[in-house]
């Protein structure tokens, strides 16, 4: 395994790091003035700062860097990608600065791969030019959706058309003014295999049937403008041709979109463990109690140095799952995957736990990013399978591998 930077992903890295000094993190005490505070998602706006910067970033030519497919993203690796996802890490509005923001990273990798022409000209082409968004509609509430097969939402076929009927929620983006689709995960064929039993289907939001009921608060915070919210779909018809690839093939399509998703996420959560370690950093040596730095206070140079730890071994397993998947596939890379997704939000939220700890009071105010910070991370321990549902998946295939080793030299 190389994990050296090529020449592209190097001259990347330093443009998009002079781009996050210069432009994303001065901007975000900016972006946060310019949102409405309101409550009621419908006053909601997009702050007029982002799309300045969203500007700028097309222009420098820092923008789709997530896509791997010619034609649409810049054409790298996840290895090559690691670094920039990781420097995307570091402020909470960057992702979608360089249109590399989850879940639209998501619908757009689902519409390149699987989608039609006309659904890719209707949804993907807008996507990728950042002039919409989009949501994912999976989660629900009445079901422990941490195991998908329990979904009970449907998207039956009926002649020409595929309506949709149930109640989603968590679907992050919903709120935002720019939002104008979901991709719909529902129960097409009920006696169907367990994994082909799903379809996915593309919805306006506007369709008649679909209301967003509200938008969930994490940690008491709207999450504006993009917003988690709840959604019901009632009797809503549309063309069989929104469905995407076919009736019965969601989880086959969610595979695809799952893995690629989670490993993004843990490399941007290296880059909040490393905000989060700079920040403690700065705070510990230039504040001072009881006549010495804080560093040197309360066993901190012992919490730096295992931070430190813990951020290395978390990039490197997070490159070696980019790297599995670079070289042998999704398939192939499932257990690290998971080891990863497991490792790196719980690296970055101690990381930012112990930062807080340090700026005292004002780790917990709006002064400094760390609240945004935590927030992410802690939420990320749910989000694409909990913690749990990835250690079961783990410890699966370990003991499976190491009977099949016991086996073999037994046979020998």
């Amino acid at each position: 395994m190389d994990f050296a930077h090529s020449e592209r992903a190097r001259a990347l890295i330093e443009r998009l790091s002079r781009f996050m000094r210069d432009e994303v993190v001065p901007a975000e005490h900016v972006y946060t003035a310019e949102l409405s505070g309101s409550a009621d998602w419908r006053q909601w706006r997009q702050p007029p700062v982002m799309e300045a910067l969203k500007a700028k970033a097309r222009a420098a030519g820092l923008w789709n860097l997530f896509l791997p497919e010619a034609g649409h993203g810049a054409g790298l690796s996840n290895v090559e990608y690691a670094p920039l996802a990781e420097l995307m890490g570091h402020s909470f509005i960057a992702p979608e600065v360089f249109n590399c923001n989850a879940p639209d990273t998501g619908n757009m990798e689902v519409l390149v791969r699987y989608g039609s022409d006309a659904q890719k000209a209707r949804w993907l082409t807008p996507l990728l030019a950042g002039e919409t968004r989009s949501a994912f509609c999976m989660t629900e509430p009445g079901v422990a959706s941490s195991d998908a097969t329990n979904m009970q939402a449907t998207a039956l076929i009926e002649g020409d058309q595929v309506v949709l009927n149930g109640r989603k929620w968590w679907s992050t983006g919903i709120g935002h003014p720019h939002c104008r689709f979901v991709i719909f995960m529902g129960l097409s064929h009920p006696d169907a295999a367990v994994h082909e039993r799903h379809s996915m289907v593309l919805c306006p939001l506007d369709a008649p049937g679909v209301k967003v009921e509200r938008m969930l608060p994490v940690f008491h915070d709207y999450d504006e403008p993009s917003g988690h919210g709840e959604i019901s779909f009632t009797d809503v018809r549309l063309p069989l041709d929104q469905v995407i690839l076919g009736s019965g093939r969601g989880f086959e399509i969610a595979q695809g979109r799952l893995g690629p998703g989670r490993i993004h996420h843990c490399m941007r959560a290296i880059g909040v463990a490393e905000r989060a370690l700079a920040l403690l950093c700065a705070r510990a040596t230039t504040r001072t109690a009881f006549g010495k730095p804080l560093i040197k206070l309360g066993g901190n140079e012992d919490i730096v140095a295992d931070l430190r730890m813990a951020i290395e071994q978390a990039r490197l397993l997070t490159l070696k799952a980019a790297w599995l998947i670079d070289t042998q596939g999704v398939k192939a890379a499932i257990s690290e995957i998971s080891q990863i997704k497991v490792v790196a939000p719980a690296v970055a939220q101690q990381a930012v736990d112990a930062a807080i700890q340090i700026h005292g009071g004002a780790g917990v105010s709006d002064d400094f990013a760390l609240v945004a910070l935590y927030a992410h991370a802690r939420v990320l321990r749910l989000a694409d399978g909990p913690d749990e549902v990835h250690r079961g998946l783990i410890a699966k295939r370990e003991v499976r591998a190491q009977m099949a080793a016991a086996a073999a030299q037994a046979g020998a």
